[in-house]
């Protein structure tokens, strides 16, 4: 123990100093957060509805809250209920299975409703087509889509960017 004392005076504090954090989210990011709370002065509360994706469109939305874009931190939250969204985002082809879920989510959701598609499976049926008997195909085939994000899968930065399209869209229309 007395060996280990010595050895940690003697050598000091072997770790650097943590990096100064920029509490405002880095370049473009920053620029939309911005954007966004300055066109709905209040937050945004989005609902994601996966109909069927790979979860490739998943991953990268759930990146949006990480300490990089930090989206929850500027007002733009993910809720569980339909009934408190502001924004449906939804991933994927639609499968059969999840058809009469995504029509009744777009119900549910509070007018005015904004959905955003994600992935080119939700922009066109991807991969999995439009005549594919297990998909009713892109989301659009379901419910009216205000915006699309194509990607396999999409940057993060940019399922931002088509939310912030959406929200111009929706107070100007």
């Amino acid at each position: 123990m007395l060996r280990l004392l010595r050895q940690i005076i003697r050598i000091g504090v072997a770790t650097e100093k943590p990096p100064q954090v920029d509490p405002a989210p880095p370049g473009e990011a920053g620029r939309i957060h911005e954007e966004l709370l300055a066109i709905l002065g209040r937050a945004l509360a989005i609902r994601q509805v996966d109909a069927g994706s790979c979860n490739g469109c998943e991953l990268e939305i759930h990146a949006l809250g990480n300490p990089y874009y930090n989206i929850e931190g500027l007002g733009i939250r993910f809720v569980a209920s339909p009934r408190h969204a502001d924004l449906l985002l939804v991933t994927g082809p639609v499968s059969r299975h999840m058809e009469e879920a995504l029509r009744r989510t777009y119900e549910a959701t509070p007018e005015p409703k904004l959905v955003v598609a994600v992935g080119d499976c939700g922009c066109d049926g991807g991969i999995f087509g439009e005549d594919n008997p297990a998909t009713c195909g892109r989301v659009a085939n379901v419910i009216p889509v205000d915006l699309t994000v194509p990607g396999c899968p999409p940057a993060p930065l940019e399922i931002l960017q088509g939310v912030l399209a959406a929200v111009r869209r929706g107070v100007a229309g």
